[in-house]
């Protein structure tokens, strides 16, 4: 439920802070008042487009804030978003005068589509206008699917699977030429590639190995030389360290500081002799080799040659040949026509699977959706009028389905039902619309329903009704509605007035809440105009008592149908 909005210099808003409490409310005002202004705020709270014009004229940003009783359905998304669960949800959004945009949910930064993503559980809206989406097929066909629960998701994805595998299928049949010229590129390069079978890390090693082939004298001779110096010469570094350890060893015992030299010079000569025996070692097992060097030589121009003729460093040719084989992979497996009219098969097999359960699940609510309606309608003045949803096959599939949906109305008792944009007023569109919104809201999750002026074009007794209505959604719902109805505003738990004043050349929009003779002289001026009278008051008094008594005596309303999908209804 939505528990308070706040709005600070939003259009024609200087500040404003307005609590809404359980019920029905309604928010009236003069026209021009700005009685949309917390809708329109809402909605942006609730992530819809916003752009620099809803900052008020010399202010830096518009600040709207909106706090809801948290509904138990976000505990776990708002736990996977990473935002503090608490006794209050808060929605707070801003946007400035070069019309960036930032929001928070519950003091922690969020992104646009995350305020979206929780006000799908947060709010309908039934705006103005909505009629006007009642001739749209596509808005039609999703206000059944909503009515009848279904996820159009696995079949959406089953139709992108069979339309993908069918694109597979006919490039292949008319590529086939181009297709089998490239297989035939590939496995050229393959095979030419593949006699040289370049290992992973083998261009390294051979460079390696071709060095230390290519300086063997040099280094033969440096190692024999080394060795001469270190062991075998005379007067090598070994002779003449030994020669030193033997003095010292036989004055040592006269000066004992002496020790420490001495063990020096013997480690010294250990790691002499240690480096003689690897030269030894070395000398043992080296040679020249010029036949290994001559294949070392054949090779490595091998790897040059191939990468100079596709253009790539050496050391990229065993990735080269593993991209090679399996692009020929992918080739072979788009040339396989049998392969792919087999796949088609399947996926179109899924794709009529997943559309049988739609179109079943369709033909199932749309007798309860014609039925609930209908009995809507009789109490909105269309007494004898017949609503029914068509349900008509499309010559191919689509993405959504196997049937287009339509829905058509008999305005008198006796007639046949036709489209209802063809045969329905403006009056009746919008009494139509409402007895829609009525049916299908009933039936929603979210916590707050707001009907935005959804009553225009009706009056009198058909008013009355549209009050009652309200009135008896709100025992269950929160209900919000922006209305010019007398008898509908008589029918409200909370009245909030909404007012435009001047001063100083600058004007501003306020809503407060009226109670006693205050919401007695709205609902008169809503009746007569300006020019109030006793007997509008009366009048008034009249509206307000009646709606009182009669709402401590309706019985609660009943919803009828499936229970409709959670989302924000926009028109």
């Amino acid at each position: 439920m939505l528990r308070r909005i706040a709005l600070r210099d939003f259009v024609i808003v200087t500040e404003l802070d307005v609590e809404l409490g359980a019920g029905f409310s309604v928010l009236t005002g003069e026209t021009g008042a700005g009685k949309s202004i917390l809708i329109d705020a809402l909605q942006l709270a609730l992530g819809s487009r916003g752009d620099a014009g809803v900052v008020r004229e010399g202010a830096q940003r518009a600040d709207i804030t909106a706090a809801f009783d948290p509904p138990a359905s976000l505990a776990a998304w708002l736990e996977e978003a990473g935002f503090d669960a608490g006794d209050e949800l808060l929605l707070r959004r801003t946007i400035d005068v070069q019309g960036k945009s930032r929001a928070w949910i519950n003091g922690s930064p969020a992104t646009i589509a995350q305020l979206k993503a929780a006000g799908e559980h947060l709010v309908d809206i039934h705006g103005q206008h909505a009629w006007q989406s009642l001739t749209r097929s596509d808005a039609v066909r999703a206000l059944l699917d909503a009515y009848a629960g279904i996820d159009l998701k696995p079949l959406a994805a089953a139709w992108q699977a069979w339309r993908d595998a069918q694109q597979r299928l006919d490039d292949a049949r008319t590529g086939q030429a181009d297709l089998e010229r490239e297989r035939e590129r590939l496995s050229w390069q393959i095979g030419e590639v593949d006699k040289l079978a370049p290992g992973a890390d083998e261009w390294d090693e051979l460079n390696a190995e071709h060095k230390r082939l290519s300086h063997a004298q040099a280094l033969l001779d440096a190692v024999q030389g080394a060795l001469e110096a270190v062991s075998e010469a005379e007067g090598s570094a070994d002779e003449l360290t030994g020669r030193a350890v033997e003095k010292l060893q036989t004055v040592s015992e006269y000066d004992t500081t002496l020790h420490g030299v001495v063990e020096v010079l013997q480690s010294a000569q250990a790691q002499l002799q240690d480096a003689s025996h690897s030269l030894h070692g070395y000398l043992r097992h080296a040679e020249l080799d010029p036949q290994r060097l001559q294949e070392l030589d054949e090779r490595l121009a091998a790897w040059i040659g191939l990468s100079r003729r596709y253009r790539r460093l050496p050391e990229e040719l065993p990735a080269v040949l593993e991209g090679w084989r399996d692009e020929l992979g992918r080739l072979d497996a788009a040339s396989d026509l049998d392969g792919l009219e087999r796949a088609e098969a399947a996926a179109r097999k899924q794709y009529d699977e997943a559309a049988r359960v739609v179109s079943a699940a369709r033909r199932g609510a749309a007798p309860r959706l014609s039925t609930a309606v209908t009995q809507a309608m009789q109490s909105l003045g269309m007494a004898g009028g017949r609503f029914e949803v068509g349900l008509a096959p499309l010559p191919a599939p689509q993405s959504f389905g196997r049937e287009a949906v339509e829905f058509l109305v008999a305005g008198h008792e006796g007639s046949t039902p036709r489209p209802l944009g063809k045969v329905a007023s403006g009056g009746e569109l919008s009494r139509i619309s409402l007895a829609i919104a009525v049916t299908t809201s009933r039936l929603g999750e979210a916590g707050t329903l707001i009907f935005d002026e959804i009553d225009t074009g009706v009056g009198g007794a058909v008013a009355e009704t549209v009050g009652r209505l309200m009135k008896q959604l709100g025992r269950d719902r929160q209900v919000l509605a922006v209305t010019h109805l007398p008898q509908v505003a008589a029918c409200a738990d909370q009245h909030l007035l909404v007012s435009k004043a001047t001063s100083g050349g600058v004007t501003t929009s306020g809503v407060v809440p009226v109670t006693g003779e205050q919401r007695v002289a709205e609902v008169a001026r809503m009746l007569g105009g300006q020019q109030l009278s006793g007997t509008s008051f009366a009048h008034a008094q009249e509206l307000i008592d009646v709606a009182t008594a009669a709402a401590a005596v309706a019985p609660p309303p009943a919803a009828a149908g499936a229970p409709v999908g959670r989302g924000r209804k926009r028109s």
